[in-house]
């Protein structure tokens, strides 16, 4: 596996990200891959993990309808290697690309991006608006609520759970306890 630094990877995402709520996402999806290595045994990846997550939407402020088709070129552009573009692309699968997530890092990637936002989401609907208190009943309340962050796409989310073999009981829970282990406030 290449190693990109985190810092390279944070110029390359804010060379095209501008808005905070994307980069806040991109830090919350960095920091949930990050613990899910640790969590999984990949804790000498650790680093790869997270910086796969703070590039996974790289094309998607300046190319929306071409999300994870604009990745590869952006990413290539500046020096990344075909391993961290290909799971980059991989959590676009079925979406807007046909290249499906193969290692449990991707599996996890795919998984967890769109779940990230339900919590977050979620917890801002809380008095405490933190992870810290927040309890799976309340995430799988509001996932059944389709117009609730109504961009967050359950269909992936559930595939997600699917292809690590998880339900989804387990899944927004890793995710929760992930989330908590670094809560981002504000960018």
């Amino acid at each position: 596996m290449e190693t990109v630094s985190r810092q390279k990877a944070w110029e390359i995402l804010t060379k095209y990200n501008l808005e905070p709520f994307h980069l806040q996402h991109a830090q919350t999806v960095e920091g949930v891959m990050k613990w899910f290595a640790d969590d999984l045994g990949y804790g000498d990846d650790v680093e790869y993990w997270g910086v796969v997550g703070l590039l996974h939407d790289v094309d998607f402020e300046l190319h929306p309808t071409e999300h994870c088709i604009k990745a590869p070129e952006l990413l290539s552009e500046n020096g990344i290697g075909q391993d961290v573009i290909r799971s980059v692309v991989s959590h676009g699968y079925g979406l807007t690309v046909d290249v499906k997530p193969e290692h449990e890092m991707e599996k996890v990637l795919y998984a967890v991006d769109e779940l990230t936002g339900l919590i977050w989401a979620t917890a801002l609907m809380r008095p405490s608006k933190s992870v810290s208190d927040l309890e799976v009943k309340s995430v799988k309340k509001k996932f059944k609520t389709l117009n609730f962050a109504a961009g967050c796409s359950r269909p992936v989310i559930e595939k997600g759970a699917a292809m690590l073999g998880w339900d989804l009981d387990k899944l927004i829970d890793k995710t929760i306890q992930a989330m908590r282990s670094f809560e981002i406030k504000d960018v």
